[in-house]
């Protein structure tokens, strides 16, 4: 089995090349290099990550890692693959340089999607230069409501534009040298994406509206001069360019959860395994060894699944884009798994955990900020279900989507398309994935699975006023979500060797939260008869067996002891 968990000490992953061998390694030693003490007195003094941003510009990092095929040098590539490995060791040591890096990405979409090719060109030079970026998207009175933009562009008489209005949320708003902002032509209506420069005399940072290291602006533009150098893209294309640079990058978050719940993991075990309470060592207490347990399995899933989203990414056509349920599953999934992990662990470490010179009260802090970034879980949900008839009942076929680590450009990425028509999108038949293994938990969750398409087809009528209860729908697509999210852990078991007692060791608790979220939906006031009778079925007990328990902790979640303590 290929080792999951990262160790920065001990990097065990292939990389394509030498280059993106070098870009991981270099990362390590300059977190490595400044220590665990330093990174903690910044992030207590909210210091801006000056020394970080000079590592990325002296190293071309984010040059190499942000620029598109066609711009930057000869050897340039937009490579999703190595994106995730850097975002997740920035999240191993911290998410505020994680945050500035995501953020970056996020304003060049627009550019790279977008028709304005000077402004591609200039956007290449300045990553070169060591600029970074913003993405000028959400506003304070309209929040996750994107269709309510009062970013307006006022045409004037010689063809220009003047920018008035107000964006909110927005990361590098301070210092971004380019930041794509979203608005409407006021006097038609139509979405336009233009960019700024944040050093502009017409550009207002009015403030942070946070208390830490990242800077989260609040930007007022006001008479701000817009020519046709400046637009990035005009009408239906510029929202559905905001839609997929979204797309391209919202999967991030999930990589920045596992980076954390990663070195949150390693101090816990090793705090846990050092301390003796009432004559025996903590991690030989029975529920410290559940604790531990679930942690590992969800941490193990977690990364098992977003691996094999990014596959599926990389591998996106006009004739497959399955990737838009599996990105927002790693955005919305992974993430919410991190805040389990972390609680998980917390449980463990107890008071530890506000210990103001440990990773883990970064840890605890940051976990909770990746679910509700660039849209909440009900947002993202709302989504998600529109895929369900089709995954469950109208499968398509399709060539088998191979590990995809190698190094090429993500071409489709910047030329996926229209965003409408997702009810239609088909999916390949899960259950190739779930019958490719012989093993009693993941035999018991298809027993959930069959019963929760009985749920699907009795509900039909009534899901039409029901779906209007949030929380409802919420269940229902949490029931979803388990389901495609075991099938991709599944798909990468044989890719990464993974044994198949920690397959049953993940399943085990996948088989409890079916059980939890079918119990939510029967105690649900608006909760038909027969729902709640299908809901009883629904409900399981995973298959216990304490040889492989305890094999699976000693030899693999145990065996992390004393492996991994950043530099003091």
């Amino acid at each position: 089995m290929e080792k999951i968990i990262l160790n920065p000490k001990k990097i065990v992953a292939k990389y394509a090349d030498e280059e993106t061998k070098q870009i991981m390694l270099k990362t390590i030693d300059f977190f490595e290099g400044r220590g665990l003490k330093k990174m903690k007195d910044d992030f207590h003094a909210c210091k801006w990550y000056t020394e970080f941003l000079d590592f990325m510009k002296e190293n071309q990092i984010m040059a190499k890692l942000f620029t598109p095929r066609g711009y930057g040098d000869a050897n340039s590539r937009w490579d999703s693959s190595r994106i995730v490995d850097f975002a997740e060791i920035l999240g191993f040591y911290g998410l505020t340089y994680w945050y500035t890096f995501q953020v970056s990405a996020l304003g060049l979409g627009p550019i790279y999607l977008g028709a304005n090719e000077e402004a591609k060109h200039k956007a290449a030079k300045l990553l070169q230069e060591g600029a970074i970026f913003a993405f000028g998207l959400s506003e304070k009175e309209h929040g996750a409501d994107i269709y309510s933009s009062d970013m307006m562009l006022y045409p004037q008489a010689d063809g220009t534009f003047l920018a008035n209005g107000d964006k909110y949320y927005i990361g590098n708003g301070n210092e971004a040298a380019m930041v794509s902002t979203f608005g409407k032509i006021a006097d038609t209506g139509e979405y336009v994406f233009f960019h700024v420069n944040s050093k502009h005399e017409r550009y207002e940072c009015v403030k942070n509206i946070i208390n830490n290291q990242d800077y989260v602006a609040e930007y007022a533009l006001h008479d701000y001069p817009v020519t046709s150098a400046e637009i990035l893209q005009r009408g239906d294309k510029a929202w559905d360019d905001m839609l997929n640079t979204i797309n391209i990058c919202k999967f991030n978050l999930g990589w920045a959860s596992i980076g954390i719940c990663e070195h949150a993991f390693y101090e816990a075990i090793d705090h846990a395994s050092n301390r003796k309470l009432f004559g025996s060592y903590v991690t030989d207490f029975t529920h410290i060894r559940q604790l531990f347990m679930d942690a590992y399995s969800r941490l193990v899933a977690m990364k098992l699944f977003a691996l094999r989203a990014t596959d599926y990414m990389r591998s996106a056509s006009p004739q497959d884009k399955r990737y838009l349920l599996y990105t927002p599953l790693v955005k919305m999934k992974v993430t919410t798994q991190g805040e389990e992990v972390i609680n998980l662990l917390w449980d463990v470490i107890a008071a530890k955990g506000f210990e103001k010179d440990t990773y883990f009260e970064n840890a605890a802090t940051d976990i909770r900020a990746l679910p509700k970034l660039e849209g909440t879980v009900h947002v993202n949900m709302a989504l998600i279900i529109k895929f369900m008839p089709n995954y469950f009942f109208n499968p398509a076929q399709y060539p088998e989507i191979p590990q995809r680590r190698e190094a090429a450009n993500d071409d489709f990425l910047f030329d996926q398309g229209p965003t409408k028509g997702l009810g239609k999108l088909q999916f390949h038949d899960y259950n190739i994935a779930y019958k490719s293994v012989d093993l009693p938990n993941v035999k018991v969750f298809r027993e959930q699975i069959e019963v929760f398409k009985e749920f699907i087809m009795s509900s039909l009528e009534s899901m039409k006023e029901q779906g209007k209860d949030i929380d409802f729908l919420l269940n229902v697509g949490e029931l979803f979500t388990l389901v495609a999210y075991g099938q991709l852990i599944l798909e990468n078991k044989k890719i990464y060797g993974v044994d198949d007692e920690i397959i049953e060791q993940i399943f085990d608790f996948m088989v409890r939260d079916f059980s939890k979220f079918a119990l939510l939906i029967y105690g649900k006031p608006n909760a038909t008869e027969k729902q709640q009778e299908i809901c009883l079925r629904m409900i399981k007990r995973p298959v216990v067996n304490a040889e492989r328990y305890n094999r699976v902790l000693e030899k693999y979640v145990y065996a992390l002891k004393g492996t991994y303590t950043m530099n003091p």
